[in-house]
C-alpha cells in the first residue's frame, strides 16, 4: 500500500510550500492548502499542480469546507512576532491568525499538527500570549512539544532559528520527541559553490524571465541601507549562510566577497578595491540555501516577490526530518492499535 494515500495533510498559511515539499519527501500527501497572498499562487500551483489551493482568507473559510486529514501543518504569519519588527505579537491581526489555526484544529481533530514560527515568539514580551496559545492547543486535545531549532543541524546550510510546535492527539499516549542531528554541517560551498555566475535584475528589479539559463538565478540590485551596513553580511564559503530573510534588500552577500570591514559598533564598510565582489545572493542561491531543489521554480515579475517567497519558507530538509519522525510515531501508533 502507498502510505501517502493514508498520511494526508491539510496545509494552512502554505506560502510557496516549503513545509509541504519537506513532508512530501517524508511520504505525506497534502490534499488541500490555503494561501491568501496572490503573488504566491502561481508558484504554488506550478510546483504542486495536484493540490487544491483555496485562495480565500482563512477567516472566511468554514471548517466544514476543509477536508479531514491525518495532520495539519502550517506557519501562521510571523511578522508580528519578529524580534526585528515591532513585536506586537497577538495584538497584531497577523498574530491573531494563530487562533484561526486553533479553530480549524478544534473542528477537524487531526491526529497531529505542526506549527512553525520565528524565534521572537519566545521573547519575554510574548510569554503570556505564547502560553495562552499552548494552553489552547492542549485544551483542543493535544500533547504539546515545542523547541527552538536551528536549521543548520538538519542538513541546511543556514543559521536559521525557528520555533517548531508539534501536537499529538492525547489518545496517542505520547509527546513528540524532536529528532537529533547526526549530520556534518553543510556549507555555502556545498550548497552554491558549483553554480554559474548569477545575472543582475532588469531595471526596477524586474525579472530577466525566460532569458535566464538557470531559473531564478538573478539578484536584486540597488543601494544598501544604514541598517544593512551596520553589520557584516558576508559568510565565507566554509560557513553556513546567515538567515535568508523575506526581503531581497536584506539578502546575504555572496561568499566570494571578503567580510565587511569593521568601522564601529553600528557601521561596516565594503573592503576598498573589492567593491565589485559584493552582491546579494540570487533567488536561486537563496533557494538552495533553503534546500529547495533546482526544479522548484519560483514565479514572479518583481524580484522582491521571489525573495519574499523563499525567505518565508520553512527549509525543505528540516521539514523532511521532522516529518520523518512524526511519520514513525504515527505508524507505530497504528501498528499498536491495528
Amino acid at each position: 500500500m502507498d502510505i501517502s494515500q493514508e498520511l494526508t495533510l491539510i496545509s494552512l498559511f502554505s506560502g510557496c510550500g516549503g513545509l509541504d515539499l519537506g513532508f512530501k519527501k517524508a511520504r505525506f500527501k497534502t490534499i488541500w492548502a490555503n494561501e491568501y497572498d496572490d503573488t504566491i499562487w502561481p508558484t504554488f500551483k506550478k510546483n504542486f499542480p495536484a493540490i487544491h489551493i483555496d485562495t480565500r482568507s482563512i477567516t472566511d473559510i468554514p471548517s466544514s469546507e476543509i477536508p479531514k486529514s491525518i495532520g495539519i501543518i502550517g506557519g501562521p504569519p510571523c511578522q508580528s512576532w519578529s524580534e526585528a519588527g515591532a513585536c506586537r505579537g497577538i495584538n497584531d491581526h497577523r498574530g491573531r491568525l494563530f487562533f484561526e489555526y486553533i479553530r480549524v484544529l478544534n473542528d477537524k481533530k487531526p491526529l497531529f499538527f505542526l506549527a512553525e514560527n520565528v524565534s521572537g515568539i519566545l521573547a519575554g514580551i510574548h510569554a503570556e500570549a505564547f502560553q495562552n496559545i499552548l494552553s489552547q492547543f492542549s485544551t483542543a486535545g493535544y500533547n504539546i512539544s515545542y523547541k527552538l531549532l536551528n536549521a543548520k543541524y538538519f542538513n541546511v546550510p543556514q543559521d536559521r532559528e525557528r520555533v517548531i510546535i508539534v501536537g499529538y492527539q492525547k489518545k496517542m499516549g505520547k509527546k513528540f520527541s524532536f529528532p537529533e542531528s547526526n549530520f556534518k554541517l553543510v556549507t555555502l560551498r556545498d550548497a552554491i559553490g558549483g553554480l554559474p555566475e548569477a545575472v543582475a535584475a532588469q531595471q526596477y528589479n524586474k525579472t530577466n524571465g525566460n532569458s535566464l539559463v538557470m531559473p531564478n538565478h538573478e539578484y536584486m540590485t540597488g543601494g544598501f541601507s544604514s541598517i544593512y551596513m551596520s553589520r557584516n553580511r558576508v559568510r565565507s564559503w566554509d560557513e553556513q549562510s546567515f538567515t535568508i530573510q523575506a526581503g531581497g534588500r536584506h539578502a546575504p552577500m555572496h561568499p566570494r566577497a571578503p567580510k565587511m570591514k569593521f568601522i564601529n559598533h553600528n557601521k561596516r564598510e565594503f573592503v576598498k578595491g573589492k567593491e565589485q565582489l559584493y552582491r546579494r545572493l540570487s533567488i536561486r542561491e537563496c533557494a538552495r540555501v533553503q534546500t529547495f531543489p533546482d526544479d522548484f521554480i519560483f514565479e514572479y515579475t518583481d524580484l522582491s516577490d521571489g525573495y519574499k517567497m523563499v525567505g518565508n519558507a520553512v527549509p525543505v530538509e528540516m521539514a523532511r526530518y521532522v516529518g520523518l519522525s512524526i511519520k514513525k510515531d504515527i505508524l507505530d501508533f497504528r501498528m499498536k492499535y491495528s
